[in-house]
């Protein structure tokens, strides 16, 4: 049986990490190298590296940074942001990323991911999909931070994306983001029942509970969470002994 993930997500902005709510209302939590070095000690499964606005910036990901960044993070590192070409990918994965995220790109650029899955195979190719409604409300895919509305429906673009090639799909609910409210479960449970690959939920985990109630409810492969590990004493460690406590196979 795979085991469950725990992947705590870093969103990096302006050379410093941040943690907003719903993709908004930056606050400054500290600085990278200190938080891979906490997490090394914590039990991560893999780690989350997004840089939020190179999107945004029309700029590369800062590949002196993630270099220094991965000499220091023994656990799989998963690393996005500014990525549009496959050449990109290669140069993050050269420089010690085990895993490229790829979000707006993945719907602006046809053939991206099947181009770098073919290259680079799927097994370090992470589909990245940010989206607003769900519930009550259509969810709709939003690119470039979560500003711009595409009229895409998630499911769908998880489906394309799976079938060029991606590995993974990292799924996260903009408005749920930092709210520390619970994943959206259902949102998650239509993806992971649409595709073959495994779902990383994200999005408003806020207690052990919501990442069990997603787990069970979803059946997703992996959690990310993040302010709960910036604002709470809640760890990594602590949330994969409740999960086996409940029956949940994680690694210990």
């Amino acid at each position: 049986m795979l085991k469950t993930r725990i992947m705590p997500v870093l969103l990096f902005k302006e050379m410093t990490l941040v943690k907003g709510r719903a993709f908004d209302a930056w606050r400054r939590v500290e600085v990278p190298q200190s938080a891979i070095r906490v997490f090394n000690m914590r039990g991560v499964d893999e780690l989350v590296f997004l840089d939020i606005t190179a999107t945004l910036e029309e700029r590369l990901p800062d590949f002196s940074l993630i270099d220094d960044l991965a000499d220091d993070c023994f656990m799989p590192f998963t690393v996005g942001g500014g990525v549009r070409d496959v050449d990109t990918v290669g140069r993050l994965l050269e420089v010690g990323a085990d895993k490229v995220a790829i979000n707006t790109a993945a719907v602006e650029v046809p053939g991206l991911i099947a181009d770098a899955a073919n290259r680079y195979g799927s097994q370090c190719i992470v589909a990245a999909i940010d989206y607003r409604g769900g519930g009550d409300r259509p969810a709709e895919v939003f690119v470039r931070a979560g500003h711009q509305p595409t009229g895409i429906d998630p499911v769908p673009l998880a489906c394309r994306l799976a079938d060029e090639g991606a590995g993974e799909i990292l799924l996260t609910s903009i408005e749920r983001d930092g709210m520390m409210m619970g994943y959206d479960v259902d949102t998650a449970a239509s993806v992971n029942e649409a595709v073959n690959i495994p779902v990383i939920a994200a999005g408003g985990c806020g207690s052990y509970q919501h990442m069990a109630d997603v787990l069970a409810g979803a059946q997703v492969g992996a959690v990310a969470a993040s302010s709960i590990f910036h604002f709470s004493e809640m760890t990594p460690r602590g949330a994969k002994n409740y999960l086996a406590e409940r029956g949940f196979p994680v690694r210990q």
